[in-house]
């Protein structure tokens, strides 16, 4: 089988195909912070007992970290879930607009519900990460992910609170703005009380190392989460999701501590990585404002990444699952210092071997 193109992180699959451990894997193909928090003594309840369908205590936790009634907020299975309301609620209201590249998953959540929406091209060229201007999207739905993936680029909200003025549904795609050191400048959170048609989803599984367990949430005005909870399966957010977020939330100053903590990695070895891959021969790494590199060259990069796999047991995303990217680009999540420089060694060597230049 060959590599799966949809996702990053799946270390099982690649470690089938490279006939070795998934330990043995250093995983850059997806983009996570690189430590997740001690959550041992998980209670037998959270194993035995059927799950709280209401999720009252999580969604009070949630809501505490914004200052907004827990009607405002609905977890759920990860973000993708999310997005496959909110693309309902999308496909009610016309055609969608998506900057291409983009998250693939939209258009997965779109074709649920047999949805048309239109590409809009996003310009591969900025010499910031932002705060930018979002670009103009045109169809009366717009998608908006912040920072951008797989760009990482950033928008500014007062770009985004214009949009709310122009179309008839805006969802946001907040995933990593936790992580963007003074991100939440530039959250749309704070306007939803006042917008019926903004919907902001959020993810934990960056933010915490988290992948396996499944936790996102939406905010947005209570009447459309309502509407939502009644299409969804009874149990979206299992017992064991439920009781870690619940812990790890608990206390905003601790997730403000975490975050703070998060955002100085991004900065630190976000800095170190781009000026460590400016000097390699043959690619251009991109500015971003959050944890992953987007790479390009006038080359194709796929040799490259087949031999950082098989020589050198390093994982990166390959982006042609990004609608609008091609085989002359990667992306790399950003890890330790200490296996960041094992990614730069590696990529040195395969540089030197088979020059792109």
């Amino acid at each position: 089988m060959g590599v799966d193109l949809r996702h990053g992180g799946n270390r099982e699959a690649a470690a089938s195909r490279l006939n070795c451990r998934p330990s043995q894997l250093l995983d850059a193909s997806a983009s996570l912070a690189p430590w997740s928090p001690r959550c041992s003594r998980i209670p037998l309840a959270a194993i035995r007992d059927y799950p709280d369908r209401d999720q009252t205590s999580l969604r009070q936790s949630m809501a505490s970290l914004h200052g907004l009634d827990p009607d405002a907020v609905l977890p759920g299975n990860g973000a993708a879930e999310l997005f496959t309301w909110a693309a309902r609620d999308a496909a009610a209201e016309g055609v969608s607009g998506l900057l291409a590249p983009g998250f693939a998953d939209y258009r997965r959540a779109l074709q649920c519900w047999n949805a048309a929406w239109i590409d809009d091209p996003l310009v591969l060229s900025w010499d910031k990460a932002g705060p930018l201007p979002h670009p103009s999207l045109q169809a009366p739905v717009a998608w908006v992910c912040n920072p951008h993936n797989p760009t990482g680029q950033l928008w500014s909200r007062a770009s985004l609170e214009s949009m709310l003025e122009r179309y008839l549904l805006v969802i946001c795609d907040e995933a990593f703005l936790p992580l963007v050191p003074n991100g939440e400048q530039q959250s749309l959170i704070p306007l939803v009380a006042e917008h019926s048609n903004l919907v902001v989803i959020r993810s934990l599984t960056k933010l915490y190392g988290i992948a396996g367990l499944r936790l996102g949430y939406a905010v947005a005005q209570p009447q459309r989460l309502q509407r939502w909870a009644k299409w969804r399966d009874p149990w979206p957010v299992n017992g064991i999701a439920l009781a870690v977020g619940e812990r790890l939330l608990a206390s905003p100053r601790r997730y403000q501590r975490w975050c703070k903590r998060v955002q100085r990695w991004v900065a630190t070895e976000g800095a170190w990585m781009q000026q460590q891959l400016a000097a390699l021969p043959g690619i251009t790494p991109m500015p971003s404002a959050v944890n992953f590199r987007l790479i390009r060259s006038n080359r194709s990069l796929v040799p490259l990444r087949e031999a950082m796999e098989h020589r050198h047991r390093i994982l990166l995303r390959d982006c042609r699952s990004f609608e609008g990217l091609s085989e002359n680009w990667l992306r790399i999540g950003l890890q330790s210092r200490r296996h960041n420089r094992r990614i730069i060694r590696a990529l040195r060597e395969e540089l030197q071997r088979n020059p792109l230049a």
